[in-house]
């Protein structure tokens, strides 16, 4: 089986290491290349865009895909939007790795918002202390409430030409724990977080310090979801892949 990841997630390099060893397929991950040192892949790894739906079409054609995963950050609209109809054009079969949103519970204090602007005026006129984790290419409405004194944090240093003013910023990359995360809001005298609702284990330790501390967070909704069939988990994909694989001796 031919098998093309489209990555950049926590699960989709699960996924890779799953069928790493697995001699049926042959798997290639695809990254967007927006990380400077991503993470290292068990699989033959390509970086950067395929050119919209028509490069991807060609590519899944050329190269004979039988199925594309996509396992892009639920954020990542366009590039699922371009998978679906490349999908459809070639003939591939999708699969498209939609991990759970997260959900308030007991405890916690959501403001939830469509977009950054709106986060950035759900902050109010007056100043705060904002640990702002939305990434990079998310930055710039910000700068528009410069009032607000921001933490910054992500994988890489973000352009100073989005960087709201007097931003402080730590680099970092997830999965994250509670206990770190809650002494991070404490000592750096956060009175606010503002986040994507981006679902997953690697980064929910975050709302689980505010909840903890009574912090209210600004939860930007996720974009409407493919009107495509969609799994979870992993072990979803797993089992609807082996199922497609043929049986060994």
């Amino acid at each position: 089986m031919n098998l093309l990841i489209l990555g950049g997630t926590t699960e989709a390099s699960e996924l890779a290491r799953a069928l790493a060893g697995d001699a049926r397929v042959r798997a290639t991950m695809s990254l967007a290349g927006r990380t400077q040192r991503p993470v290292p892949q068990p699989l033959p790894t390509r970086i950067g865009g395929f050119g919209g739906v028509e490069g991807l079409t060609a590519y899944l054609i050329e190269r004979r895909i039988d199925v594309l995963v996509d396992a892009t950050h639920p954020f990542a609209a366009r590039i699922t939007a371009n998978a679906v109809a490349a999908a459809r054009r070639a003939g591939t079969s999708l699969i498209v790795l939609l991990r759970p949103e997260w959900t308030p519970t007991v405890g916690d204090r959501w403001t939830h918002v469509d977009d950054m602007a709106e986060a950035a005026t759900a902050l109010g006129p007056v100043p705060r202390r904002v640990f702002l984790t939305v990434g990079q290419k998310d930055l710039l409405p910000f700068r528009a409430a410069p009032h607000h004194q921001y933490v910054l944090r992500s994988v890489d240093p973000p352009p100073p030409d989005v960087v709201p003013p007097y931003a402080e910023f730590i680099a970092a990359r997830g999965p994250f724990v509670e206990a770190e995360e809650r002494r991070l809001l404490i000592e750096r005298g956060i009175e606010v977080i503002v986040t994507k609702n981006s679902g997953g284990r690697a980064t929910e330790a975050k709302l689980v310090a505010a909840r903890n501390i009574g912090l209210p967070v600004v939860m930007v909704r996720r974009p409407p979801a493919p009107k495509v069939p969609t799994m979870e988990g992993v072990a979803d994909v797993l089992t609807s892949l082996h199922a497609a694989l043929p049986r060994g001796e």
